[in-house]
């Protein structure tokens, strides 16, 4: 059920009320029996994605969604990027080192030929 807020047009005092879509509106204030009036507000809601109607649903804007898809991937990969590094720094490089190994031995066998 959605949260609705007033405003008492005496006191000043906003009051919230969760109420059904289809009841009526409250009219008194609780705080000093004057008019209340229904405010408009921001909605408790969050929206995940991008948000799009042409991106993420619609067939003919298939080269945005692409693009879309690109670019959460690209955060991924960046976060992804982020959290490798951050390990690799608590590993001490280990990984760093056996490329740089593997990097030694290609270079051995290359010289050897």
């Amino acid at each position: 059920m959605p949260i609705y807020e007033y405003g008492c047009q005496k006191c000043g005092q906003r009051t919230e009320a969760i109420q059904r879509v289809g009841e009526k509106p409250l009219k008194i204030c609780p705080h000093c029996g004057g008019r209340l009036k229904k405010l408009a507000s921001a909605p408790a809601i969050q929206f995940k994605g991008s948000g799009w109607y042409v991106t993420d649903y619609a067939g003919g804007g298939r080269g945005a969604r692409e693009k879309a898809e690109k670019a959460e991937k690209g955060e991924k990969g960046e976060k992804a990027e982020k959290g490798e590094k951050a390990g690799k720094a608590e590993k001490g490089d280990s990984s760093e080192k056996a490329v740089e190994k593997k990097k030694e031995s290609r270079e051995k066998k290359s010289a050897k030929d």
